[in-house]
């Protein structure tokens, strides 16, 4: 049981614009709370971490405990400076440079050999370290003062949905941590893509704004998918955040349906149909095309079935709505799977525990 504590929250008033000195003052606090081991939400252009003193080990138990997450499922290390991966790394191979160089900062963690120093409570007993550096002033500023490296997995309750705002941080979180910065919506709105500079040649460990394409024309080889990204399967020992376990869910069923734009359509409407008349209450996830069409309780779209980004951006505040409005069954049209999409799908499916349906 988590002992209540009152957590603070402070609300920056112009997310977009430059920090003003009173911001930069309340983040300075924050950083000195967690250098103390103490716990804080930030924001980031991803989605919402939850910040603990990455190198001590107290701090990392307590996040996991926060969270409810299981000790075998790393945390990512968050930096504000290239060269601070020098003290967390054994060392940094010329790719890692290559790739930091044009992505960072932004929404690409990479995989390295982990120093001594790192706590194995924050690489979840593995001797690798996930890095990366956020794309947002505000979590710059609190790296930066909490000492230069903030451990931080998403700041919900383990197997929920990410939180993309400090409402939904505080909906999972408000007594169990120190404090929230709040820094409004986060722009992307999905965790980082996670690749492995460790083996023989790089391998994405998790899908994101970063495709595998963009990687492979930095590197100049080939990036390809570790095949334990699809899947929550118990067997799989976890090389990153979201690799083994359930995630993402929403309290309501989650049902994907591939196929063909008419067909996926009718399919979905036959299915609210009946869902209805079992009594649950219906919600759909759809392309604005389809959005006045369906008769549900609750409709939620997302641009064109095309534009997996956009879909991608307001997902995770999707299911968090749908929680908010007790919605038993979830249906979700066919987006694109290509590009961004890859990412948009890894996610829709874990939090469907791996399953969909074809609409034939």
């Amino acid at each position: 049981m988590i002992s209540e504590v009152d957590t603070i929250v402070y609300r920056i008033e112009d997310p977009e614009g430059d920090l003003t000195a009173e911001d930069i003052s309340a983040i300075v606090g924050f950083g000195k709370l967690i250098k103390k081991g103490g716990l804080v939400a930030f924001p980031t252009e991803t989605v919402y971490g939850l910040g603990g003193d990455a190198l001590n080990e107290g701090s990392s138990e307590k996040i996991y405990k926060a969270k409810g997450r299981p000790s075998d499922n790393p945390l990512i290390v968050h930096i504000c400076e290239i060269t601070a991966l020098e003290k967390i790394a054994l060392s940094v191979p010329d790719e890692a440079y290559a790739l930091a160089k044009k992505f960072w900062p932004g929404p690409l963690t990479m995989v390295l050999k982990a120093a001594d120093n790192v706590p194995r409570k924050t690489t979840g007993g593995l001797d690798t370290v996930a890095v990366r550096m956020p794309d947002n002033k505000a979590a710059l500023e609190l790296i930066k003062a909490s000492g230069g490296y903030i451990a931080a997995p998403s700041a919900n309750l383990s197997g929920k949905p990410s939180p993309t705002s400090a409402k939904f941080v505080l909906e999972d979180m408000d007594g169990r941590i120190d404090a929230v910065i709040d820094g409004g919506e986060g722009r992307i709105g999905i965790e980082s893509t996670i690749v492995d500079l460790t083996g023989d040649k790089p391998e994405v460990l998790r899908p994101g704004f970063i495709t595998n394409e963009m990687l492979s024309e930095v590197l100049g080889v080939k990036v390809g998918t570790d095949p334990a990204v699809t899947g929550c399967r118990d067997d799989v020992k976890p090389k990153a955040p979201g690799m083994k376990y359930r995630h993402y869910a929403p309290k309501g069923d989650v049902r994907p349906v591939k196929g063909s734009g008419d067909k996926v359509f009718e399919y979905i409407s036959a299915e609210l149909k009946k869902s209805s008349v079992a009594g649950l209450k219906t919600g759909v996830f759809c392309s604005s095309g389809n959005a006045s069409k369906y008769d549900a309780d609750v409709v939620r779209c997302a641009g064109r079935l095309d534009d997996a980004e956009a879909a991608a951006k307001v997902f995770y505040r999707t299911l968090r709505e749908m929680d908010d409005e007790n919605v038993d069954v979830i249906f979700v049209e066919n987006f694109s799977d290509s590009g961004v999409g890859e990412a948009f799908w890894n996610r829709l499916l874990k939090s469907a525990g791996s399953k969909w349906e074809e609409a034939k």
